[in-house]
């Protein structure tokens, strides 16, 4: 039996004591990157070689782990036979524990994220998902798209592409496409040619071609452009799709009674006949007339349902009052009844649902969001005017033929009536199923709505019993649902018209068959397109096989080239890893190794960089790196110039001195040698720069050294000199108490970068001991004793230091001084008391803005900063300095005039009036001169309003004031908003508003501020307080180099008015041109501009889906005027133009009624036709 192996010993740590603190020296070993500092190693020159690896973890000695390559290809093992284990006496076979010898590291994500010898987790994963590789890689090819995805679903019909607001057109065209005998008119229909359309560029041409598209083509979307055009429609205009149909199916009509082919002549002239009938009550006289009809128009009820709004449709309308009928056998306006009667229906019936109506207090149309529910099997017999001769077995087999099945709802999506999006839901009969068209996208719909060929007959259950009524079932949409509701209950109509019903508030149009032979004709095979609209489809879906064959064969070629490279990048990672240290290898970080791996799978990438900057696409790339390793190694390959080669930077290991920095090495990986020069040789790729282990940066270690020395050897010292720092009762010392709690610390402040800590003297600690004389400072809160041990264990560390024994005197100097300060203290408090008893008028009113208590009295100017400076010297006169003289003359021009104007606006924060006998005491106590004496008057005019005038005896210099005013970069500016009755101001009004006088109860307030506001600059206001305000102020702050333009920009930043709703006035003229700057237009400092503030134009706003009313109507826009279909087919302006023509028929564009053809106006919305 084997010896058993005994287990490894686990060295036990002992853990800390109760109160001990945990010291980081203590978690290193010396098997730590930096464990050897302190220990093996005190100074920078012993470094050597082996401890710079271990930096990085690249020594012998580190415990980073060599971890198994988890993607390298696994051999199969070998078969060994099993060890026979004999057991020992008493033991079990199964208690016999065998340990493996060869157990592998613990390898994970989250472990091995800092181990350089660990290549596992860089992003090999997505080259070993072959699929996910390919189709990143395909990405990063740029292809193109592949036509393949645009191929023709199976069981899906044909979408049609929308060209910007197309959608009305597509919705139609899938409607009537659907219907086989439709189809098979338009296919049999020959286009008419004349000089400017030719064959192909007819509508009808183009018609065929789209529907031999939907039948026959190979593509899940065709693109109608050619019809579009052919029709001249705008693209980027949404039309009414009922307009659209109606005008449509006129022009093909006119086209299909120019065709020999009596069917198609009568294709769509087999049309509904209804009467408009007026009886008179009085003599029973009857009058009718005749129209023919395609469709039927309901309005809308909320909740209503299609048969009672057809219901409502027939009811009578009493013509009566002001609205009687002219009766001819009467010969006098009587009480009548008008009601429409239907005499005779079309095969296809139309319901359009009036969704859009017109809003006469808005004066535009609006939708309507109504519900309204229509069945699946419509019995039209019940509206039809009943035979007035007794039934026969024609008249019954006529009214079996009134049974109308629904082949489709058009939807219109959206809440406005001038724009939203258009959908249809068709039945196709090839299908048998319901299909939902979304433009390109075509979706098969549940089948809840059912086939009109199903009977509507309960169906048993497999017991017997009749089965229950369906429950409620919706067909989903994206905006709304057509919801199948249940019968409301057993209707006495014949079974055919007992079905489902569903319901909508988006359905606009729908879409009824009669059955009979139209609906026998539609079951049997689709009709075949005419030869020249067949080749126009099949030379469409030829180049769509061959651009399918182009991408395919380009998609070959790089799937080839893929499952090559593939294999290259496999082998390379599967043999990068680094077995043990003496292995020859290459350090690169973790970003350049993952940007190596997804280099030819990311977008982001772009392929990669060449030395001189340029990018390479992947193809390059990969023929550069192909080429480059079929390159011979030998003397005549060298003269062939190589490929340019991609380089990875892996700068975020590098540093500053182009070496490995230790302090990255968290990010640094290393790989085997052999793999990277399969990577130079095979892809291509070098890492910039290219380092090996033994390139760790000596500065950097150096550097980190020393600062992991400090950080290990001064809690030492730390402790060392707490151990003896208790004073004792004689023989202490002083030292700085700022500065030693500071060094106590783990990481102390003081500290700079590879640099000795300051010594307990050096500034600003020196001053904390000594005093400026070299004595004792008088502050003993700044210093702290310790003991002579201590002492001299901070002098071994700090030679330099001096200090100052416990039992030193404290210096004289310095006393002396202390008394002679607090004596100045006291007299200068003193004073300060005294100069605010007389002056208490200024110090109390002085800079409030009250102007009341100075009107009538005799004041002076002094500077607004001396009244500052002195306040804050009352406050505290210790700390503060006492204001020098206020200087006046700086008011004064070098003419001896004054060089700022009392009646205007120069009175701004930096001017400030006290009374005259404030001066007085100020020119007693501070030598204050010159008197610049004003008074404050104010009078009556001969219509009792009160005004304001400052007269002053020295008289106002013009010249100098306005230079003055003018030598600013930065200044403030008044904006005066105009009320809504305030007039626009002129020059005239300027002048006679400059000379007035500042009024105090009338309807001008002053403008002057006689004492200065201590909050200056601009305020900030409510919005509401500023909207209720007629008239409302706002400083704002302006420079020499603004503009018209920045000031208005300004206005609109800080006003929040519109630079378009605004009109600025300087000195009564308008600022027209916003290029005009400040200089130019002369404005002064502290200057006055008005600003008008003009209401905006809501008709040049967006449009919104409000109701809010308007006042304007909105433009209708031209409608299909210039198209094709406006009846005016030698138009050539182009589809996207818009252009106008005129109406052709009486149809409002605002309200859709249709008027007169000769009325000038709507009757109805009064718009101008």
């Amino acid at each position: 039996m084997s010896s058993k192996r005994k287990r490894r010993t686990v060295q036990q740590l002992e853990g800390l004591a109760a109160g001990e603190k945990l010291k980081r020296q203590n978690l290193t070993t010396d098997t730590s990157p930096w464990g050897w500092v302190g220990t093996e190693v005190t100074n920078a020159s012993d470094i050597t070689a082996e401890h710079r690896l271990a930096t990085c973890n690249f020594a012998q000695r580190s415990t980073a782990s060599f971890c198994p390559n988890k993607f390298a290809q696994k051999r199969p093992a070998s078969v060994e036979p099993a060890r026979q284990v004999t057991p020992a006496d008493g033991e079990l076979a199964d208690d016999v524990i065998v340990i493996s010898e060869d157990e592998a590291p613990n390898c994970s994500k989250r472990a091995c994220k800092k181990n350089p010898n660990c290549l596992n987790y860089l992003g090999q994963d997505k080259w070993e998902n072959e699929d996910g590789a390919m189709k990143a890689y395909l990405a990063t090819m740029k292809l193109g798209h592949d036509p393949q995805l645009d191929d023709r679903k199976a069981g899906l019909p044909v979408g049609l592409k929308n060209l910007g607001a197309t959608c009305y057109a597509n919705a139609f065209i899938q409607v009537w496409y659907q219907d086989l005998a439709f189809r098979n008119g338009v296919y049999q229909c020959q286009p008419s040619q004349d000089k400017e359309h030719s064959f192909e560029d007819s509508p009808v041409f183009r018609l065929q071609a789209t529907f031999a598209a939907l039948q026959e083509g190979k593509k899940s979307v065709f693109n109608p452009i050619k019809l579009v055009e052919s029709l001249k429609l705008k693209t980027n205009e949404q039309q009414d799709a009922q307009e659209f149909s109606k005008l449509f199916m006129s022009h093909l009509d006119n086209e299909f009674q120019k065709q020999l082919n009596p069917a198609l002549k009568h294709l769509l002239a087999d049309q509904g006949q209804q009467a408009y009938c007026t009886t008179c009550q009085e003599c029973g006289t009857r009058s009718e007339r005749e129209s023919d009809f395609l469709e039927v128009e309901v309005n809308l009820e909320n909740n209503s349902s299609l048969t009672d709004r057809i219901e409502a449709l027939l009811q009578p309308e009493t013509l009566s009052g002001d609205n009687q009928y002219s009766c001819s056998h009467c010969n006098s306006l009587q009480d009548a009844t008008r009601q429409v009667i239907l005499r005779k229906l079309p095969p296809i019936l139309h319901f359009s649902l009036l969704r859009f109506v017109f809003d006469l207090t808005t004066m535009e149309r609006k939708k309507s969001k109504h519900n309204i529910s229509f069945p699946s099997v419509l019995d039209m017999n019940r509206f039809l005017e009943p035979p007035s001769g007794p039934q026969t077995a024609k008249s019954l087999a006529d009214e079996s033929e009134n049974i109308y099945d629904l082949k489709g709802v058009l939807l219109h999506k959206g809440p406005s009536a001038y724009h939203g999006h258009y959908e249809a839901m068709v039945f196709d009969v090839m299908h048998n199923s319901w299909f939902q068209f979304n433009d390109e996208v075509v979706t098969k719909k549940p089948t809840a709505m059912k086939a009109a060929e199903e009977k509507d007959k309960p169906k048993a259950s497999q017991n017997g019993r009749p089965r229950p009524i369906a429950k409620k079932r919706r067909i989903e949409d994206s905006d709304d649902e057509v919801v199948e509701v249940d019968p409301k209950g057993q209707s006495k109509a014949p079974p055919a018209a007992t079905t489902s019903t569903m319901m909508s508030k988006d359905a606009y149009m729908l879409v009824y068959a009669r059955r009979g032979s139209r609906q026998e004709h539609q079951l049997q095979a689709p009709p075949k397109p005419p030869p020249r609209a067949l080749e126009a489809v099949q030379k469409l879906n030829r180049e769509h096989e061959e651009a399918c064959a182009s991408y395919q064969e380009k998609r070959d070629a790089v799937t080839s080239r893929f499952e090559e490279l593939r294999q290259r990048m496999s082998s390379i990672y599967r043999s990068w890893h680094v077995s043990s240290h003496d292995q020859k290898s290459v350090v690169a970080s973790q970003q350049a190794l993952e940007q190596f791996l997804s280099r030819h799978l990311s977008k982001e990438s772009g392929g990669s960089k060449t030395p001189n900057g340029t990018s390479k696409t992947p193809l390059e790339s990969e023929a550069s790196s192909r080429s480059a390793s079929t390159i011979p190694m030998d003397t005549e390959a060298l003269k062939v110039p190589t490929p340019l080669e991609d380089e990875i930077s892996i700068s975020s290991v590098v540093c500053a001195h182009g070496r490995l920095d230790p302090d990255r090495a968290d990010d640094m990986k290393r790989i085997d040698y052999g793999a990277y020069e399969r990577m130079v040789e095979e892809e291509g790729c070098i890492f910039q720069p290219e380092l090996s282990p033994e390139d760790v940066c000596e500065e950097c270690v150096r550097d980190i050294f020393i600062e992991k020395l400090y950080q290990y050897e001064h809690p030492k010292r730390v402790a060392e000199f707490d151990a003896v720092r208790e004073a004792a009762d004689s023989g202490n010392y002083w030292v700085s108490k700022a500065w030693l709690k500071d060094w106590r610390q783990a990481k102390p402040k003081m500290h700079e970068h590879l640099e000795e800590d300051p010594p307990p003297d050096a500034d600003p600690y020196g001053s904390h001991v000594r005093c400026e004389h070299g004595g004792l400072s008088l502050n003993t809160t700044s210093r702290v004793r310790i003991s002579a041990e201590a002492c001299l264990l901070l002098k071994s560390w700090f030679p330099s230091w001096e200090t100052l024994a416990e039992d030193t005197e404290r210096c004289a100097i310095c006393e002396a001084g202390i008394e002679i300060s607090r004596e100045d203290k006291q007299v200068m408090r003193k004073k300060a008391e005294d100069e605010k008893a007389r002056l208490k008028h200024m110090h109390d009113n002085a800079l409030n803005g009250n102007t009341n208590l100075l009107e009538n009295v005799p004041c002076a100017m002094i500077p607004a900063q001396f009244v500052r400076s002195w306040r804050q010297w009352i406050m505290r006169p210790s700390l503060n300095p006492r204001p020098e003289a206020p200087n006046t003359s700086s008011f004064l021009c070098e003419h001896g005039l004054l060089a700022i104007d009392p009646n205007t606006s120069d009175l701004d924060t930096s001017v400030c009036l006290i009374r005259r006998h404030d001066w007085d005491v100020l020119e007693e106590l501070y030598q204050a001169c010159p008197l610049i004496a004003v008074q404050n008057r104010s009078y009556s005019d001969e219509n009792g309003v009160s005004h304001n005038e400052f007269e002053h005896e020295i008289e106002v210099c013009a010249e100098c004031r306005r230079k003055r005013k003018s030598d600013y970069d930065m200044t403030e500016v008044t904006i005066r908003i105009l009320g809504v009755d305030d007039p626009n101001p002129t020059p005239e009004t300027f002048l006679t508003a400059s000379q007035r006088p500042n009024t105090v109860n009338g309807s001008r307030q002053t403008t002057i501020t006689t004492y200065a506001s201590r909050h200056f600059g601009p305020q900030r206001q409510s919005k509401r307080l500023r909207k209720a305000t007629a008239r409302r102020e706002r400083r704002l702050c302006i420079s020499k180099t603004m503009s018209v333009k920045d000031i208005k920009l300004l206005i609109q930043e800080q006003m929040d008015v519109p630079t378009i709703c605004q009109r600025l006035f300087y000195q009564g003229h308008e600022l027209l041109d916003n290029e005009v700057t400040v200089p130019t237009l002369g404005i002064l400092a502290n200057d006055v501009l008005d600003l008008r503030e003009e209401s905006e134009d809501v008709d040049l706003l967006d449009e919104s889906d409000s109701e809010v009313p308007r006042k304007k109507r909105r433009d209708e826009g031209g409608g299909f005027g210039g198209t094709l279909l406006s009846g005016d087919p030698t138009s050539e302006d182009p589809p996207s133009e818009h252009t106008a023509s005129p109406p052709t028929s009486g149809t409002c564009p605002a309200c859709t009624f249709e008027n007169l053809p000769t009325a000038p106006i709507c009757s109805i919305c009064e718009t101008r036709l």
